[in-house]
């Protein structure tokens, strides 16, 4: 796997096309796309790796960018048409910070725009939105553990630095927070600064892009290592007897080499779910 520093004006499945020529490998996928004009943290599976992608879609989630008080996009961001415009030269930041605290830091409900890639009847939302089309979508829970707002040299613009969940929209919080404000707000210069305990200081560029090893998709859960009796049951996919907690659990052989992630299977058992070693591997890969 590798961590894309994702650069401006590229899809997100421009980057893996890219990084499939890189490495001259087809398997490759990534964790949470990234809209063309944001840019940051992107991480991504290669080959073996991708088998693993399942333990990272649904990292928190860190952001920096620009909201701009005065004006409503049809994208919600900058890239946007401008549908309305507000005066807003009397709001203050700290009416902004009130509101962002009281309104848009928790627990949310959020809509999703119409420009996301959420996927509606195996359509994605921004292919209908470029036909012209309006669904409806319900709205979704997320939640945003920090949501502070700073100001800049225009006063109609507040930098904003957002953690939340996998699955916000940060284009919808600056279009909430400028509708809670009495007029309208968009996004721009977004920004990713993390993806679960992937930083935007180990992020390389796409022509740059360096592996990391497989077992790196899976460091964040429990380890155990096994010996060699129990990693020849794991080759074969056999259940084993569960481990301390409710897993998943990562399990390693001898020379640290990852075999595979368990789950709780029952209530005493293991059964694997990703086996990366022997005939189970072959037959699931």
């Amino acid at each position: 796997m590798t961590v894309i520093d994702k650069p401006a004006g590229v899809t997100s499945h421009d980057v893996v096309n890219q990084l499939r020529r890189h490495f001259g490998e087809k398997r490759i996928g990534h964790a949470g796309t990234l809209d063309p004009d944001a840019t940051g943290v992107l991480v991504v599976a290669v080959g073996s790796a991708t088998r693993l992608m399942r333990f990272l879609s649904g990292a928190d989630k860190s952001y920096v960018g620009e909201i701009v008080l005065g004006s409503a996009t049809s994208t919600l961001d900058s890239a946007g048409e401008v549908l309305a415009t507000f005066d807003m030269s009397s709001v203050t930041l700290a009416q902004a910070q009130a509101v962002a605290a009281e309104h848009l830091t928790g627990d949310i409900l959020q809509v999703p725009p119409m420009v996301s890639a959420l996927k509606v009847d195996g359509r994605r939302l921004h292919e209908l939105a470029r036909e012209g089309i309006e669904v409806e979508r319900a709205a979704r829970p997320s939640t945003v553990s920090r949501f502070e707002l700073e100001a800049t040299d225009d006063p109609l613009v507040f930098r904003a630095t957002v953690d939340c969940s996998s699955g916000t929209y940060i284009r919808s919080l600056a279009d909430d927070l400028g509708r809670l404000l009495g007029g309208g707000a968009h996004l721009r210069n977004l920004r990713r600064t993390r993806v679960g305990r992937f930083m935007l200081d180990q992020a390389q560029p796409p022509d740059q892009a360096t592996l990391l090893p497989v077992a790196t998709a899976v460091a964040h859960l429990p380890s155990y290592t096994v010996d060699a009796a129990v990693a020849e049951d794991i080759g074969h996919g056999r259940l084993l007897p569960a481990w301390d907690g409710d897993g998943p659990w990562a399990i390693y052989g001898a020379d640290s080499e990852l075999l595979a992630v368990y789950e709780r299977f029952r209530v005493t058992e293991a059964k694997p779910v990703v086996v990366l070693v022997g005939a189970a591997a072959a037959q699931s890969s």
